[in-house]
């Protein structure tokens, strides 16, 4: 608790005592890196906002800085050496690096439609490229749909684009998760970050269901992020996550993922629905994110 506390800390006063060290204008944000002595953090709005997209410890670039980071790795409770990922939104590049180093084998796309946002990935947060680990500059939802028509699949999708105050809106509809689940593999699950503080909470909820039917929500009571893992086949059994938490906790240990607490804050949908059955699910003509998000 106490190491949480005081990246929250951190965190909260980054904006007064950052050092600026790098800042650029791009087509679609202003974009900014600032340091506060081992922390590096990515911004996607002035500096005088305090939510950052991506963090890193530059003397211990492995260790994740944010909660969020580390509840995505769920995901590997119900799934068992991805082959196929796929990240809509790139930030600094930290998942993409983590999971490339767990699965130095699988092939890693990582879409995001800022070219700037790649670069600086690259430049200051170490981001990490190779035969396996490529990047693209396109919108998610363009990449999603030619990849359907290509009968691509992907093991392990994971939704983490943010335009600075929320999931751009078209990212979060009914039309857009059906394109998602049309590239995942059988027995692939999506993860997908989003927030547990929102007023779009129940909407996100409902149309989730309406895709995926029952989901995980994955949280902790230390932030307002919750990890949504949806599309999995079933939910495994206490003696099969018995044994992929004991396989997964030396391999996350590194990263500073208890896999074990994070297992914890898993809450399946099926017996603990928390939204009315009649709220509106999101699609391309109803999708008000701009006026339900806080």
């Amino acid at each position: 608790m106490f190491k949480y506390l005081l990246v929250t800390l951190l965190l909260i006063g980054f904006s007064s005592q950052a050092k600026v060290i790098h800042q650029e204008r791009s087509l679609y944000r202003n974009i900014l890196v600032e340091e506060t002595g081992d922390l590096r953090c990515l911004k996607f709005d002035e500096k005088a906002r305090k939510s950052s997209q991506s963090c890193i410890y530059k003397s211990n670039p492995q260790k994740l800085v944010f909660n969020y980071t580390k509840l995505t790795f769920a995901s590997l409770l119900l799934i068992d050496n991805p082959k196929n990922v796929l990240i809509i939104g790139l930030g600094g590049g930290t998942l993409s690096n983590v999971i490339s180093e767990l699965y130095p084998d699988a092939m890693i796309e990582n879409v995001e439609i800022d070219p700037a946002v790649i670069k600086v990935a690259r430049d200051y947060f170490a981001f990490k490229e190779n035969d396996k680990v490529t990047s693209k500059v396109q919108d998610g939802r363009i990449f999603i749909k030619r990849a359907a028509i290509q009968q691509a699949k992907y093991d392990w999708i994971i939704l983490d684009a943010f335009n600075g105050d929320y999931i751009p809106e078209h990212l979060l509809t009914k039309e857009f998760f059906a394109e998602v689940k049309s590239v995942l593999a059988d027995g692939g699950v999506v993860a997908a970050n989003t927030f547990s503080s929102s007023k779009l909470y129940e909407h996100e909820s409902a149309t989730y269901e309406a895709v995926f039917g029952d989901f995980i929500n994955v949280s902790t009571e230390k932030n307002s992020n919750r990890i949504i893992l949806a599309g999995f086949n079933k939910f495994p059994s206490p003696v099969q996550l018995a044994q992929r938490i004991e396989k997964l906790t030396p391999l996350l240990a590194p990263y500073r993922v208890d896999i074990k607490a994070v297992s914890e804050g898993m809450i399946s949908t099926k017996d603990n629905k928390d939204w009315p059955s009649d709220t509106k699910v999101l699609t391309d003509q109803y999708s008000p994110a701009n006026l339900l998000n806080f």
